[in-house]
């Protein structure tokens, strides 16, 4: 199969990678660049685990081929965290005890971060609509939408 040059800029570093037409965003990020805090847990947009920031825009990266992303600027869990410092969502999961077993945890954390870059102070039926998209399959949510809450209120 013929790979396909594209230009990315992934946590604000420019890459150029090549890549096979049929190689989705994740497996890209993941297998290319070695940025493996997003997971593959369905493959079919339907867990939120995946979940990435391209263009400003929450995506699932399982969903997303590598070549549509051409261009374009990504925001994936390791890329949150600023000189060593958490990023107020990541510490507020944390303070609010909104991770168990870790594994939808970056995903939750990209769905926050895109809900307060649209909406600062969210209600808590805001928060519930804004991470309606991620599954945990460890929890109540309640920890969670106490850890969004937080970092609002932090950010805000």
């Amino acid at each position: 199969m013929t790979r396909h040059t594209i230009s990315l800029k992934i946590n604000g570093q420019p890459y150029e990678v090549a890549v096979e037409p049929h190689w989705t965003l994740l497996e890209t990020v993941r297998e290319q660049f070695a940025l493996t805090g997003s997971k593959e847990g369905c493959g079919t947009g339907d867990c939120g685990a995946c979940s990435m920031i391209v263009d400003g825009r929450l995506i699932t990266a399982c969903l997303m081929l590598a070549p549509e992303a051409d261009g374009s600027e990504i925001t994936t869990i390791e890329g949150l965290a600023r000189n060593g410092d958490l990023h107020p969502v990541q510490q507020s999961f944390i303070e609010a005890g909104g991770v168990q077993c870790g594994f939808c945890t970056p995903g939750m954390i990209m769905a926050a971060k895109a809900l307060l870059d649209s909406n600062p102070r969210p209600t808590l039926e805001d928060v519930r609509l804004g991470l309606a998209g991620n599954l945990c399959r460890c929890t109540g949510y309640s920890k969670i939408y106490e850890a969004v809450l937080a970092a609002a209120e932090r950010i805000g």
